[in-house]
């Protein structure tokens, strides 16, 4: 970013720093603007410097979504993430209040059963797989030697073989496994949401520029988080105190158990149900508090709900672990009621969330948003059933590792089966879906052909370089075609979901024995779909694993990772706490201490540069300034997804009337894009806002062929190195121009050009 490999770091620390080339860099500490692609801390006049012209600074946050190795731990939390995202999808709709909450409270319940149903997998696996069903087979026992303490033919009747023994000691998984997602979020919470805002004395918490962007608390969410976290910790506690009662009291309840027993089974019961309407409560009863920075934290709810779960999960040990002479394990638990229960409850959530959503995109209806609105809802789904193909595909890996040959233990619940045979045919319509814009961009291909030759009218065109540029302006367009294929996704899900419900729900049976009886082609139909789906579920965990263990080693597999978070970890974790931590806490809290800071202290201007994401960061830190600051500040993006992407599947946030805002609250901002990058483009401002902030789309490649310039071919750079077209010096220059007072900066005033990396 510097163009220089000799660079000093200014402030910051390992994890997002600023740099500056060592020649920049002033000869006593603390004397020159202090640097950075956004804010961070020189507190002196540019001593020196003002000679140089301006002076680049750099700030690096690849850390801060890519890091150690233990970042591949965040592919467990990818459907939380996910849903995670649909809470700031929601369509812009001002004055409706009472909505907007539903909205929220909505997103925050479907977290919820996500947070259920992972914990619930895990159940199924420890305690019904492992457990209750080989544990007690003698065939699967000795296959697996190491369940041998808990077999009662293997141990000849031995302490540990008791079925209620038994599921108290696999509990420990799921519930080392809720320990872990704590532990997980807690350790980033931390390090992210515990990064304090600039002070904001000098200006209310109204909206900046028609975004929540702005207000002084939007990146400062620590309360909400710890608030959720304690809930959802709650909920995998009860969910795995649920199982083990509920193991347990079915055996109570029959004609002669053991009436004390069964009394304390009912008593358990009725105080897990108190604990899940509590949790419930917590997480219904308040969303984020944006208009100021809430630093109060509600130490009593965030201890003592966490700890009463705990208390009712030692409870539900001792009761399921309790003598029971005559009880023998034989069949499933009842795992289908639970997970049939978990998939009904997010289906109802997705669909009254798509109600809500359609309502507020009605109210202030933009025609560039994606999917009408629903981009929220349809996210959700997909996240639920993204959990859903997890857990699942965890299971049927485990039951089959367990029982090779099928006979011997029952399997996984039957709604888990038809779930993963539901796969094929979703494939199927997705192939068909990825033939439909193969064609498309084909066509798109040939066409833009003619526009090639135009954009290159006084050099000697080649045809085979022309159908190579035309090609990849053609890919380049296949992400505005994402919401098709999101909508195409979450409906298929969506019906092929409510089918394998009501499959598994009226026949108690797999699919392949419900079709036994049914016409030859539907009863083929239904084995191939169900041995199809469970290998690719299978194999589905098994490249989720490897891919975890790569990132693991692999610094490369990691950063790669981290450009999947760049988007998903970009908005804070509003919805659900165990998602992966929101970067841009720590991000632009850093970009607006050091534009503040410097802005102040020296008198200058400055001029923030952003590419790709890092481009947003920019956006969103400059937001954040006060106005008298923001008026002192140039923006210049380039390869910028602002509104490609985040304008249609954010535009509460990034819709038109903000991103119109903060060009007129900005001393200048230009932009640069090509038809060749898929994932940066134009700001589409209205009016004659649109010429003064895009450029019109720059040539790539600067050549069609060899000329005395371009001696060897120019290489296609589409969203790449952006700095290397004449034009990123000419736009950077006109800013600086404009920023200066009378055309001439004095010492005091000089801007400082500061870069944010990309994605």
């Amino acid at each position: 970013m510097l163009d220089d490999p000799r660079t000093v770091r200014i402030t910051g620390d390992d994890t997002a720093a600023v740099f500056r080339r060592a020649t920049d860099v002033e000869p006593a500490a603390g004397t020159g603007p202090a640097a950075g692609t956004g804010p961070a801390a020189g507190t002196g006049p540019a001593g020196g410097s003002a000679g140089r012209g301006p002076v680049p600074e750099a700030y690096v946050w690849c850390n801060l979504t890519s890091g150690d190795g233990t970042r591949a731990l965040w592919l467990l939390l990818l459907p939380f993430m996910v849903v995670n995202l649909a809470h700031w999808m929601r369509p812009d709709a001002r004055g409706r209040v009472r909505t907007l909450r539903l909205y929220g409270l909505l997103v925050r319940l479907a977290a919820l059963t996500l947070t259920v149903l992972l914990v619930a997998g895990a159940c199924e696996v420890a305690l019904d797989l492992a457990a209750w069903q080989c544990a007690g087979t003698p065939a699967c026992a000795e296959r697996h030697t190491w369940l041998g303490f808990l077999s009662p033919a293997g141990s000849d009747g031995g302490w540990w073989s008791r079925p209620g023994r038994r599921l108290a000691l696999a509990a420990l998984l799921p519930a080392a496994l809720t320990g872990l997602l704590w532990y997980l979020s807690h350790r980033t919470w931390n390090a992210y949401e515990s990064q304090r805002p600039l002070p904001f004395e000098d200006r209310p918490g109204e909206d900046s520029g028609g975004t929540a962007l702005g207000r002084p608390g939007f990146w400062y969410g620590r309360r909400l988080v710890a608030r959720l976290r304690a809930a959802h910790t709650a909920a995998g506690l009860l969910t795995v105190a649920a199982v083990l009662t509920a193991a347990a009291f079915g055996h109570d309840r029959e004609p002669g158990g053991p009436a004390a027993l069964d009394l304390l089974g009912r008593l358990l019961g009725a105080a897990l149900l108190g604990g899940a309407l509590a949790v419930v409560w917590v997480v219904c009863r308040r969303g984020r508090s944006e208009r100021r920075p809430d630093r109060e934290i509600d130490t009593l709810l965030v201890r003592l709900l966490p700890l009463g779960a705990l208390a009712a999960l030692v409870l539900a040990l001792l009761y399921a672990g309790w003598e029971r002479p005559g009880w023998r394990s034989a069949g499933r638990l009842p795992g289908d009621t639970a997970f049939g229960g978990i998939a009904l409850a997010q289906g109802l959530l997705v669909i009254a969330l798509a109600v809500v959503a359609h309502v507020l995109h009605r109210a202030l209806p933009d025609p560039r948003v994606a999917l009408r609105g629903l981009g929220g809802p349809a996210v959700a789904l997909l996240a639920c059933a993204l959990g859903g193909v997890m857990a699942g595909g965890v299971s049927q890996r485990v039951a089959d590792w367990l029982d090779g040959t099928g006979a011997s233990i029952p399997g996984p619940p039957v709604l888990l089966t038809w779930q993963a045979s539901v796969i094929p045919p979703h494939l199927v319509v997705l192939l068909a879906v990825c033939a439909l814009l193969a064609r498309r961009t084909l066509r798109l291909a040939r066409a833009e052909r003619e526009a090639v030759e135009r954009d290159y009218p006084d050099e000697t065109r080649e045809p085979a370089r022309t159908r190579r540029i035309a090609r990849v302006r053609a890919l380049a367009t296949l992400t505005d075609s994402a919401p098709l294929v999101v909508a195409v996704t979450a409906v298929t899900t969506l019906l092929l979901g409510a089918g394998a419900l009501a499959g598994a729900l009226l026949s108690d049976r797999t699919p392949g024995r419900a079709a036994e009886h049914a016409h030859p082609f539907v009863q083929g139909a239904a084995d191939t779909a169900q041995a199809l789906g469970s290998w690719l579920i299978g194999l589905g965990f098994i490249l989720f694993v490897t891919w975890g263990r790569r990132a693991y080693k692999d610094p490369s597999a990691r950063r790669t990772i981290g450009i999947l978070w760049d988007v998903g970890t970009f908005w804070p974790r509003a919805a659900h706490p165990f998602a992966p931590p929101c970067y841009a806490e720590r991000a632009v809290p850093d970009l607006t201490w050091r534009m503040t800071s410097w802005t102040r202290a020296t008198g200058g201007r400055l001029v923030i540069s952003g590419h790709s994401q890092g481009s947003v960061l920019a956006a969103a830190a400059v937001w954040q300034l006060s106005p008298a600051d923001r008026g002192r500040v140039a923006l210049l993006t380039y390869g910028s997804p602002l509104e490609r992407l985040y304008g249609r599947w954010f535009p509460a946030h990034f819709g038109p009337d903000a991103l119109g805002a903060l060009h007129r609250e900005l001393d200048c901002w230009r932009n640069l894009h090509r038809p060749t990058d898929p994932i940066g483009g134009p700001i589409r401002l209205p009016g004659d806002c649109g010429p003064e902030v895009d450029r019109p789309a720059l040539k790539d490649p600067l050549a069609h062929g060899r000329t005395d310039r371009h001696p060897l071919p120019a290489p296609v750079l589409g969203h790449s190195d952006y700095q290397a077209d004449p034009a990123f010096a000419e736009e950077r220059e006109r800013l600086l121009a404009d920023l200066r007072p009378g055309g001439v900066p004095a010492p005091r005033h000089t801007p400082v050009r500061e870069e944010t990396p990309g994605g």
